[in-house]
């Protein structure tokens, strides 16, 4: 049986409009890196799961979302994002690469995006997404570069399969093991921002210097 804690949790997450919450969310934190879209998908993923665990054990529960319609919608927005930053970076051309050139930070993962993608190396959109800002720095940065959309569109669809099955793969973990309690979302928001800090230690790293021949 679940207590009171658990009941908040879910009652949070209850109905189907936490679909709509999680596609907005994710469409817009391209460009409004603020917005909480991580914690949102773990917290419904927690909350899902626990609710599924419970439902085996014959407990009813409120509403939650189900965990692959959560998994599709974080993913799909995810794409469909990237894909409309790098239309409006595309579009905004000079305007925008004076507004990226007046950042020593911007600029410098701007470069770096366009030689790791010169050198097939898109990993690195698949890093920034964990990355604090990073999904938007590649999104705006490939659509500034003129890069093609077919250099970087599969391996934007690649990041957002990845960050949405680690996020959602969180969440039920947690489900499972700490139930809908806050430290059953707090655990895996965590990991969430362990795995982003990650991300943004190995891109920040500089490349190793060429060997010197001899």
């Amino acid at each position: 049986m679940l207590d009171s804690t658990g009941w908040s949790l879910q009652s949070l997450t209850a109905g189907p409009w936490i679909y709509a919450a999680v596609t907005t969310s994710i469409l817009l934190d391209v460009l409004l890196p603020v917005l909480p879209s991580g914690i949102l998908v773990v917290t419904a993923a927690t909350a899902a799961s626990a609710a599924s665990a419970s439902a085996t054990a014959g407990a009813s529960a409120p509403y939650v979302p189900s965990l692959l319609p959560l998994l599709l919608c974080a993913a799909s927005a995810s794409v469909l994002g990237d894909l409309a930053a790098y239309r409006i970076a595309r579009r905004g051309g000079t305007r925008l690469a004076r507004a990226l050139a007046r950042s020593r930070r911007l600029s410098t993962a701007q470069e770096r995006l366009g030689e790791t993608l010169a050198r097939g190396g898109g990993l690195l959109v698949v890093l920034a997404r964990f990355a604090p800002a990073g999904r938007s720095v590649v999104s705006l940065g490939a659509g500034a570069t003129g890069r093609g959309l077919q250099d970087f569109l599969p391996w934007s669809a690649l990041a957002a399969a990845v960050w949405a099955t680690y996020s959602v793969g969180l969440g039920w973990l947690s489900g499972r093991w700490l139930g809908a309690t806050w430290l059953g979302a707090c655990v895996p928001v965590l990991a969430l921002f362990l795995a982003g800090a990650l991300a943004a230690y190995v891109i920040r790293r500089p490349a190793a210097a060429p060997a010197a021949a001899s």
